[in-house]
């Protein structure tokens, strides 16, 4: 017993001194800078989290106490599509379900940041740029701003008394007679109508676009209509103002709402359709149940031929269609007599959902070839890692230069050459668009989190689940796709937000940043937060726990209102994996990755006392090494080396560690052990901020290879670097991190030892005038 332990203790010290040396100086350095706080990259994220209450638990579920209001509305509205004017009358009963009693109601008047004096014009600095596009120009310098808000003509009780309110630029508090009391629901009216904007030339999420050829008009009606704001536990009333890039808080509820549009028209938007009947023709009902019973391909509801004769009607007459709708947080509507519709049913998890499309003729032939297969497969690709789709249909509308979501129903650009033709980026952009636009529907549209303060909620969570249903439809559409080819997703692959990651700090910002403060929103809110959670899934957790967990969260918060806290506290409650770590450097800071290879030492074992084995036996009071049964190691090309004993084995060049084994180990033991060549200690750095995995790729001279991840723990005790002893029965030839470029690493040129040799383009330039 006493060879043993002496021996494990000079192995115990070969192996940890230089590791203890680096932990204890990271320490120092840590607590100088840090002013003896707490700076350690693991730390729990206590300071940053809202303490868990009753309404929302520590785990990330809804507490016991958990509430949230609701609002249900009745409307009428009318299009005049002469004069693009929208006009409608509303009764909104709003239940208190909370348990503080409410003075007044906040009421969110979105179309107001389109009034001609709206601050939202004057938000942003901005000068003379020496080039700029005639129509941008014409914009900024020379048109007479639009005059799009709302025109608030009546704000009453149930019984017609005029209420109090008063209108704050985006947002209308109306006082109550007496406050609405926990458990008590109150019913008030408004009257209202604004101008209907040109969406193409001010680029809003909703309005019209006119087609001179014909004379028609394609409206994508959303945000009309006087909307209840969200009170919660969180912040009471959500009543930030609408700028503009943060996008809607709304809660739950229940619409009726009948629209009067030209007889001639085409309509759908959120809900069930109540008098299809009355308002579709013979034919159009009998296609219509033929898709019912249709799961293999869309039938054509209204043909091209069909809306290109409407086309030149420009009926006089009117038509009501009647839509009502259950548990939604919003409602939107899309009309015109230009439009084409085709659908299909698919299966989701046993329920049959009607997959839809509207277009006018100029989206054809791509829109008619993919876009209702697009929908179909992305809901039933978002149900298959969240839950059950809960309605009855989805709806993708064509609109140019649109990209927005309600609930099931949205709009999508990808417009064809006037011939007809298409490329790819078009063909792919409009799919990419549809599988996002349509995968909205769950979040935030049911896990219905605060975009107006969060926008990576909807948006990041929403984008890495677009590339995982993209990556899907290719498999379910091999047709749609190149045989050669991949899916060629845009964002969520972990090298395509480097560019982003590496840039000037000073235009960088943590992705829990409103939306209106940040100057990237793509990439802040889409792109960054996407690919951390696909790295997330694909690195640091692995399929089975993120999935698991994702789920969870899913249906936890489905139909509720769930906060960042709640995700994160989901993710690690429902796997057992600590993600403090994880959150704090991709959502609370900018640092990015870099992660290299510092340098690799080699090293030959022996018997024979070194200089180096001396001085640390002398650290720990061992006075004589003789005796202590040790094995040293010498590094390659110092005095000590012996080239002659390269590439022998550990019991070749220590005979006593051989008499060791003879003494301790039976025969059937030293059969097991294993008997390494090979001696390196590699060090590797993280120049860049933020904490990941270490992966690492081991090449051997007999070509084989060996990936190894080192979990981010590897780094709690040194950010800055870090070593790894590796024995090896092959010689290593070649070390990588990060082979396979899953981490966003922004530099490669420190992951490869040897070091891979830049490119000299003078040279490469000599080369090639020499030829």
């Amino acid at each position: 017993m006493r060879k043993i332990k002496s021996t494990l203790l000079v192995c115990f010290l070969f192996l940890s001194a230089g590791v203890f040396a680096q932990d204890e100086q990271a320490t120092k350095e840590e607590t100088v800078q840090a002013g003896h706080t707490n700076q350690n990259k693991f730390r729990q994220l206590y300071q940053e989290f809202s303490t868990p209450n009753q309404y929302r638990t520590g785990a990330g579920a809804p507490g016991e106490a958990y509430y949230q209001n609701q609002a249900d509305y009745k409307m009428d509205i009318e299009l005049d599509d002469k004069n693009q004017k929208l006009s409608g009358y509303e009764t909104i009963t709003y239940h208190n379900n909370s348990p503080d009693a409410l003075e007044y109601l906040w009421v969110q008047l979105d179309q107001n940041i389109r009034t001609k004096d709206s601050e939202a014009k004057l938000k942003d600095g901005n000068g003379i740029s020496p080039v700029t596009q005639s129509s941008t120009f014409v914009n900024d310098f020379m048109e007479e701003p639009f005059d799009g808000g709302f025109h608030i003509e009546e704000v009453s009780s149930k019984d017609g008394k005029s209420l109090p309110h008063t209108i704050n630029f985006t947002m209308m508090r109306v006082d109550l007679p007496q406050p609405l009391k926990a458990g008590e629901s109150y019913s008030f009216n408004i009257k209202w109508w604004y101008n209907i904007n040109n969406h193409v030339t001010d680029r809003a999420r909703s309005g019209y676009e006119h087609f001179p050829e014909d004379g028609n008009n394609v409206y994508v009606i959303a945000q009309f209509f006087p909307r209840m704001g969200v009170y919660n536990d969180v912040e009471g009333w959500q009543n930030m103002q609408f700028w503009g890039s943060g996008e809607f808080a709304l809660p739950f509820g229940s619409y009726e709402v009948n629209i009067t549009v030209p007889a001639d028209h085409i309509l759908d938007g959120t809900g069930e359709l109540q008098n299809r009947k009355d308002v579709y023709s013979r034919e159009m009902m009998k296609r219509y149940e033929q898709a019912k019973k249709s799961y293999d391909k869309p039938v054509v509801i209204v043909t091209q031929e069909e809306a290109e004769a409407a086309e030149k009607g420009f009926s006089d007459k009117k038509k009501t269609w009647k839509l009502k709708a259950e548990m939604v947080r919003d409602f939107a509507f899309a009309t015109s007599r230009k439009f084409i519709v085709d659908m299909m049913n698919v299966k989701v998890m046993g329920k049959d959902v009607m997959a839809e499309s509207l277009y006018p003729k100029e989206g054809n032939p791509l829109w008619g070839d993919y876009s209702t297969k697009v929908v179909a497969s992305t809901v039933k690709s978002y149900s298959d890692h969240t839950f059950q789709y809960p309605y009855s249909k989805a709806i993708s509308v064509h609109a140019k230069n649109q990209g927005m979501e309600y609930p099931m129903i949205c709009w999508n650009y990808g417009r064809p050459e006037k011939d007809g033709t298409y490329t790819d980026r078009v063909k792919f952009g409009m799919m990419s668009v549809i599988i996002h636009e349509v995968g909205h529907n769950f979040f935030p549209m049911i896990v219905n989190s605060d975009e107006r303060q969060w926008g990576w909620m909807d948006e990041g969570i929403n984008t890495f689940m677009q590339y995982l249903a993209e990556q899907e439809f290719a498999r379910e559409y091999p047709q749609a796709i190149s045989p050669e080819e991949v899916y060629p997703s845009r964002r969520g692959i972990p090298s395509k937000i480097v560019p982003y990651m590496k840039g000037d700090q000073s235009y960088i910002a943590p992705i829990m940043s409103n939306p209106e403060n940040v100057f990237q929103l793509g990439n802040n809110a889409y792109g960054k937060p996407a690919t951390a959670l696909n790295i997330l899934r694909e690195t640091v957790m692995g399929h089975d726990l993120f999935d698991y967990s994702f789920k969870t969260y899913a249906n936890r918060w489905m139909f509720k209102h769930p906060t960042p806290e709640d995700f994160f506290r989901t993710m690690e409650d429902a796997s057992g994996v600590d993600l403090d770590w994880f959150w704090r450097g991709w959502f609370y800071g900018t640092d990015n990755v870099d992660i290299g290879i510092k340098e690799v030492k080699k090293f030959q074992i022996t018997d024979k006392v070194t200089k180096e084995g001396k001085a640390l036996l002398e650290r720990y009071n061992v006075e004589d090494p003789a005796s202590i049964d040790a094995v040293y190691v010498v590094e390659e090309g110092s005095d000590e080396y012996n080239a002659e004993s390269k590439g022998k084995t550990s019991l070749e060049n220590a005979p006593k560690l051989n008499e060791y084994l003879m003494d301790n180990f039976t025969p059937e033991e030293r059969a097991k052990l294993k008997n390494p060549k090979f001696f390196y200690q590699v060090t590797f750095n993280k120049p860049g901020g933020l904490v990941m995995p270490l992966i690492v790729e081991y090449t051997y001279a007999d070509g084989t290879t060996n990936n190894v991840k080192y979990p981010a723990q590897i780094w709690r005790k040194n950010d800055k670097e870090v070593s790894k002893a590796i024995a090896s029965d092959k010689e290593i030839t070649k070390i990588t991190v990060d082979p396979n470029l899953e981490t966003a690493d922004v530099n490669l040129d420190n992951n490869s030892w040897p070091q891979n040799a830049k490119e000299d383009k003078f040279q490469n330039f000599k080369k090639e005038a020499s030829n």
